[in-house]
């Protein structure tokens, strides 16, 4: 058995700064970037030769036609002629944050836009655990219900890979438009679907591939828009989509779609904000309030850290309907009811989430002395909706890729959701692990990133063999432990607000363009437990003549006592954060993680 000393000694997460691409380095310098923004750049974007301008200075004048989506016209047809039709319309989207924003733009776009009654448009929003994903059966039985049934189907978000249930609505005499941005079957698109949106496809001449299921659906419905100008039903100065961007910002930032090479992501986001920070909804407005006047104006770590989970945690734990509300909200009052029922499921899938950790933690233990290339973990009590988040603790804990599992609704059956680390290709890996043993995954999918899974309860064991197999392969002898890769260090005159103004003209930042994160030797001046339960430490903290104020989220459990003092050297990762109190801003350190130096 391995020694605990070992093992801590083992997991202990190193500092290491990012490695950087010296020709891009170069390059942002001669353009005109400061030495700062040009490191941020390297570190981020390795191997990017295409322009920078369109990364650097996002705008919509970047994005492009949707014409160039295959099937684009085809579906903004067949929707233009639903609307001058009078047809009944189903929407039918998927239960995150990506689904809900997707279903807004869909639903305001066809009644503020183009006049369609309230009284002919269906939301379809499908339960994540008693529907599961996509065009699943329950949601084809409650489509067939309605009455008068829709004539036509809209998804957004879903669609790809529900090929059977597409052909029973078809049968049914349901025209099904799919509107999606996840991977295409090897065998393609769904052949009964009246046209399918999606810019992975590999017939399909959109630039951008990795654009969110939001943006494929307003792209969608703004061909939709011309379609209904050229025919002359919509006059000329009809309105254009672009208010609803606010709602395709929050959906892009919480499905973590990339924010690297995109320039269309990048250029969404940044307008996005900027219309979010008008507060012109009461989606929008009630969230400031409830975050405190300080946390205006949103940034996307606002969308991505406090509207996004509070979406999710609804089609976590119940049906997602709430989430859709509270987007559609009129009145401030109507939004802020709706978001006391998102935060009080956030709330509960936080404790979830947090027994669940725990748990998964000690399951962990044995794989972890064996120094395994992965961590599998099956909670036989866990819950469903919860299974990414707690994945994703264990990698950030342990730096490997980890596989969380639970019972599933089918009987025989578990369910799991899988994160990765930088140097594994997890869709690649649980490929791998159906070629080794086809009989352990019957269902799989997602990406490098982050995956899902079905698995037979008999062939667990059998599963965890392969699947850490496969895991070896791409590894190879990869030494796994934790790692915060940061931007190398700050001269002390750079702890400055003018530094974060610099750094914040680089944003926004999200998934594949990582927040800075700097790393340092400091000084503790000052230090204090603050927080309900005493877990998180307010410090000050010197580099040279200069003190700022720091706070380290979390640096304690319950109870405890910090293990150095005023005096002691910490060596930190930490990022610049703009403390905004009673009107007044100052710099605040935010402190990811710190090594005592004794």
């Amino acid at each position: 058995m391995t020694n605990p000393i070992d093992l801590h000694q083992r997991l202990r997460p190193r500092i290491q700064p990012r490695a950087r691409d010296e020709a891009l380095y170069a390059r942002a310098c001669g353009e005109g970037l400061s030495e700062l923004q040009a490191r941020v750049l390297a570190g981020r974007l390795a191997g990017y030769t295409g322009e920078l301008e369109p990364l650097v200075s996002p705008s919509l004048r970047h994005l492009v036609h949707p014409e160039r989506l295959k099937d684009g016209r085809r579906a903004a047809e067949r929707i233009a002629q639903a609307v001058v039709d009078g047809e009944h319309i189903g929407i039918l989207t998927d239960y995150d944050v990506d689904g809900i924003t997707s279903h807004v733009v869909i639903r305001r776009t066809l009644h503020e836009l183009f006049g369609v009654p309230e009284s002919r448009l269906h939301s379809l929003i499908g339960h994540r655990i008693h529907d599961g994903y996509g065009i699943s059966l329950p949601l084809v039985e409650r489509t067939l219900s309605l009455a008068p049934r829709p004539s036509l189907v809209i998804t957004a978000d879903c669609g790809s890979s529900d090929e059977p249930r597409i052909a029973r609505l078809k049968a049914a005499g349901i025209d099904v438009v799919v509107s999606d941005h996840h991977a295409l079957p090897v065998e393609g698109p769904p052949p009964s679907a009246h046209a399918v949106v999606n810019p992975t496809r590999d017939d399909c001449d959109y630039p951008d591939p990795t654009i969110a299921g939001c943006m494929v659906a307003w792209l969608t419905m703004s061909l939709a828009r011309q379609v209904l100008i050229e025919w002359g039903v919509l006059a000329k100065a009809t309105p254009k989509l672009s208010p609803w961007l606010s709602y395709v910002a929050l959906g892009t930032v919480a499905d973590c779609v990339s924010l690297g090479g995109s320039a269309a992501n990048r250029a969404v986001v940044s307008h996005g904000l900027t219309l979010i920070n008008r507060m012109e909804a009461a989606c929008w407005r009630a969230m400031a309030e409830r975050l405190g006047a300080d946390s205006v104006p949103f940034n996307a770590e606002t969308l991505g850290f406090q509207m996004g989970p509070r979406i999710n945690a609804r089609s976590r734990l119940d049906d997602p309907y709430a989430a859709l509300h509270f987007m559609l909200a009129e009145q401030d009052h109507a939004a802020r009811r709706y978001l006391e029922v998102l935060d009080q499921d956030n709330q509960s899938r936080k404790a979830i989430e947090a027994e669940m950790a725990d748990q998964a933690r000690d399951l962990a233990l044995p794989a972890l002395e064996a120094n395994e290339p992965a961590i599998v973990v099956f909670l036989d009590d866990g819950h469903p909706g919860v299974q990414g988040i707690v994945a994703s603790r264990l990698v950030q804990a342990y730096g490997r890729p980890a596989l969380v599992l639970t019972p599933a609704a089918a009987p025989g059956m578990l369910t799991g959701s899988g994160r990765s680390i930088e140097g594994l290709h997890l869709r690649d890996a649980l490929q791998r692990t159906f070629e080794l043993a086809p009989e352990t995954l019957p269902r799989f999918g997602g990406h490098r990133g982050a995956a899902g899974v079905g698995v037979p309860v008999e062939h667990l064991a059998s599963f965890r063999r392969h699947f850490l197999a496969a895991v070896a392969e791409q590894l190879g002898d990869t030494e796994l432990y934790p790692r915060i890769f940061t931007d190398g260090e700050l001269a002390p005159q750079q702890l400055s607000l003018a530094t974060l103004a610099e750094l914040d003209a680089l944003g926004p930042y999200g998934r594949e363009f990582d927040a800075p994160l700097f790393q340092g030797d400091f000084l503790v001046e000052a230090l204090r437990p603050v927080g309900a339960d005493g877990t998180h430490l307010m410090l000050e903290l010197s580099a040279g003549a200069v003190s700022h104020k720091a706070i380290w989220f979390r640096a304690l459990t319950p109870g405890e006592m910090p293990a150095f003092g005023v005096g002691a050297r910490l060596r930190c990762a930490y990022k610049l954060n703009r403390n905004r109190w009673r009107g007044r801003e100052s710099l605040q350190l935010m402190v990811e993680h710190a090594e005592h130096e004794g």
